[in-house]
């Protein structure tokens, strides 16, 4: 049935702009049925090609979908927002958020010694003395260091790679289940996302082998702390990976190592195979402090060259007094002290709840990082089994392409006592209503 929506514009840009406003409000839900072309050509006067014209536009940037014989309706994760979470209930134990515990984040962040109009900002964007604990943070993990640069977050360096190699339409390897803001990011910037499995040891080879070709242009993934999934790559794997890798030179491999410090596992980085075009990215917004929004990235030449063009385009480089903030953390014993310790507590308490869990007989992943992933056949009725029982955690949806339903659990703050009653909790649940709930 075809939504019953006012719909207004005389020309292209303002009929897609009211049908975007009609996303964004709600009132063209995911799934939405939009009028054929010629029967909203007719409702507001204007030619077929006119109508035509806006839903080809609104399909490059990931608003709509055709369906063939179907037609065109709201996508199931429209690129006009990024798909947030439902509000957390009042006096529920919150563990939906995949956030950092804050008792393990420095209290303080050291003064910015970097005063206004001190540096020539454009012929020297990135201060040294963070450059320098940048190159010896990568060649620690084995990542090749040579080209270094910095972004303004994760995503802001992604979104820029991405516009600078691709072009709309070209499609990009992404992890299913994986990062909901990267699922959204990619249609919004006119790509299409191609899902490839991941499983406890990241991505899978012949899911990556499929999507290469299909003819993708780039490749996002985590080498660790996968989310919402938790997968790390061994050293077979990586192996794997790079031996497939080799097929496509000329994709950009983007690895986003977001929580390197805190992972719990060793780093078994694609990079240091050798690939042609390739990008590792590392925040710190999940073991220093959530406000330090900047990022660290080694690459190829290539990709430095163009990311750090298009950065002098825009906002020019990355503010000096972030950087000697992010630079006076990495060097504070005390903050790498402080590191350490969030890095055995996060991996104490999610290997209790795994364990607790599996001593239940419940199946569930996360070999690093902060989150697990359990899967279940519906994840509301899992989402408000828990809730009764005082618990909130994430429903899949957000995360996920193709592959099956689960719920995510952040697992930073879950105490082990706490991690005991969850697991009981959780397969009490499932005894309960088998039928409804069982994963």
């Amino acid at each position: 049935m075809v939504t019953q929506y006012e719909f207004t514009g005389t020309n292209a840009k303002g009929i897609a702009a009211s049908i975007e406003r009609g996303v964004a409000e709600g009132a063209l839900p995911p799934g939405s049925a939009l009028p054929p072309v010629r029967v909203l050509a007719e409702r507001l006067g204007v030619s077929p090609g006119t109508v035509a014209a806006t839903y080809k536009e609104l399909r490059g940037r990931g608003i709509v979908l055709t369906r063939g014989r179907g037609g065109t309706v709201v996508a199931e994760a429209p690129a006009v927002a990024s798909r947030r979470p439902p509000k957390v209930p009042a006096g529920l134990r919150d563990l939906s958020g995949g956030h950092p515990d804050q008792a393990f984040l420095p209290s303080r962040l050291p003064s910015a010694r970097a005063a206004a109009g001190s540096r020539p900002h454009r012929s020297s964007p990135r201060l040294a003395r963070l450059e320098e604990l940048v190159r010896a943070w990568y060649e620690r993990d084995g990542v090749p260091s040579a080209h270094v640069t910095f972004a303004h977050s994760g995503l802001d360096c992604v979104a820029r790679l991405l516009s600078v190699e691709l072009r709309p339409g070209d499609g990009v390897a992404m992890e299913d289940p994986g990062y909901h803001h990267l699922l959204d990011l990619v249609p919004a910037l006119g790509l299409r996302s191609v899902p490839v499995v991941v499983d406890d040891e990241g991505i899978r080879p012949e899911s990556l082998r499929a999507a290469l070709r299909a003819g993708v242009r780039a490749v996002i993934f985590s080498p660790r702390s996968q989310n919402p999934y938790g997968g790390a790559f061994s050293a077979g794997r990586r192996d794997a990976l790079v031996a497939v890798l080799a097929e496509a030179p000329d994709v950009l491999v983007i690895e986003n190592d977001h929580a390197s410090e805190i992972a719990g596992v060793p780093l078994h980085s694609v990079a240091a195979g050798g690939p042609g075009r390739w990008a590792q990215i590392r925040t710190v917004t999940k073991y220093l402090d959530s406000d330090l929004r900047w990022a660290a990235m080694a690459c190829d030449p290539i990709t430095l060259a163009r990311h750090d063009g298009r950065l002098l385009l825009t906002s020019g480089w990355v503010s000096h007094a972030l950087q000697d903030a992010v630079a006076g953390l990495l060097a504070d014993p005390g903050a790498r002290a402080l590191v350490a310790r969030a890095r055995d507590a996060y991996a104490l308490r999610r290997e209790t709840l795994l364990g607790e869990l599996a001593r239940h007989g419940v199946p569930a992943h996360g070999a690093s990082g902060l989150n697990i992933w359990v899967p279940v056949c519906d994840e509301a009725a899992v989402v408000n089994g828990l809730r009764s029982s005082g618990w909130w955690v994430a429903a899949g949806a957000r995360f996920r392409t193709g592959t099956g339903p689960g719920v995510r659990i952040t697992t930073t703050d879950l105490l082990p006592a706490e991690a005991v009653r969850l697991a009981a909790d959780f397969a009490g649940m499932l005894g309960e209503r088998q039928a409804t709930y069982g994963g």
